[in-house]
C-alpha cells in the first residue's frame, strides 16, 4: 500500500502508544484524524508534530462509550482530510475486575470502549471507503487474550472478542481491505511500572521489553503486507510462549 497522501485515524492518539502511531504514520506521508477523549492538550500537541512533518492532522474528541460519537467519527475525519484508507483502533480501558468483583459497569465499560467502538468505527469505514481504494484496518489487543486469567476478566475477554472480530473483518471486507490485529506484551511501561518491567526483561526470550518503535514497526509492516489478513501479529519479546 501506497501510505503517502493517504489518510489513518488512530483512536486514543493523544497519549501513549496511540501517540507514536499517530506520529509513524504522519512520518510515512499520511494524513492523521488524531482521535481523544480526555487529552485535548495533548492531541492538539501530537496534531501539531504532525504538521510539523508536513503531512494535515484533525483533533476529533469521542466518548466511545457513546454510540452516536464512535459513529460520528469516520464521517468527521472524512470531512476533514478526505476518505479514511487506514483505520487504527489502539483506545482501550484497561481495569481490574474478578469475579467477584466486577461489577456492570466495570463490564459496560471494557465491552464499549475495547469492542463495540471498533466494531461500529470498522462499520462506518467500510461502508464510506471508495470502492477503487483498498483500505486497512488494525486493531491492538492483548496476548493474554490467548490465555485467559482472572484478575482483569472483562477487559481480557472484550480483548479475545476483538481477535474474533479481527477474523470475521477479514473474511467480511476482503479483498478490499485487509484487517489484522497486534498482541501486545510488556511495551512502554507506565509510570510506576519500570521495575517490573525490569523484572520482567530478564525473564523473556528476547532479553528485553517493547517500546514504542517496535509497535510503529508492526503497524508499518501489516500495512506494506499485501498478503496478510486475518492475523494477529504478537509484540511480546516471547512472553506469550
Amino acid at each position: 500500500m501506497e501510505l503517502s497522501g493517504c489518510t489513518a485515524l488512530v483512536t486514543g492518539a493523544g497519549v501513549r502508544i496511540g501517540r507514536e502511531i499517530a506520529l509513524g504514520l504522519a512520518r510515512s506521508g499520511m494524513d492523521v484524524a488524531v482521535h481523544y477523549r480526555h487529552s485535548q492538550r495533548a492531541a492538539e500537541q501530537v496534531a501539531e508534530e504532525v504538521r510539523a512533518l508536513g503531512r494535515r492532522a484533525v483533533t476529533l474528541e469521542a466518548d466511545l462509550e457513546n454510540l452516536e460519537q464512535v459513529q460520528a467519527l469516520i464521517p468527521a475525519a472524512a470531512e476533514s482530510l478526505g476518505a479514511v484508507d487506514v483505520l487504527v483502533n489502539s483506545a482501550a480501558v484497561f481495569e481490574r475486575g474478578t469475579l467477584a468483583s466486577t461489577t456492570p459497569e466495570n463490564w459496560s465499560r471494557h465491552m464499549d470502549v475495547n469492542l463495540r467502538a471498533p466494531f461500529f468505527l470498522s462499520q462506518a469505514y467500510a461502508a464510506r471507503l471508495p470502492a477503487h481504494r483498498r483500505g486497512h484496518i488494525i486493531n491492538l489487543t492483548d496476548w493474554r487474550a490467548f490465555r485467559p486469567g482472572i484478575q482483569h476478566m472483562a477487559y481480557i475477554l472484550s480483548k479475545s472478542a476483538l481477535v474474533t472480530l479481527t477474523r470475521s473483518l477479514a473474511l467480511a471486507l476482503g479483498p478490499q481491505v485487509q484487517v489484522n490485529a497486534l498482541a501486545l506484551g510488556a511495551v512502554m511501561a507506565s509510570p510506576g511500572e519500570e521495575s517490573y518491567f525490569e523484572r520482567l526483561a530478564m525473564r523473556l526470550p528476547l532479553g528485553r521489553t517493547g517500546d514504542a518503535q517496535d509497535v510503529v514497526q508492526a503497524v508499518l509492516y501489516l500495512l506494506n503486507a499485501d498478503y496478510v489478513t486475518g492475523e494477529v501479529l504478537h509484540l511480546t519479546g516471547g512472553e506469550h510462549l
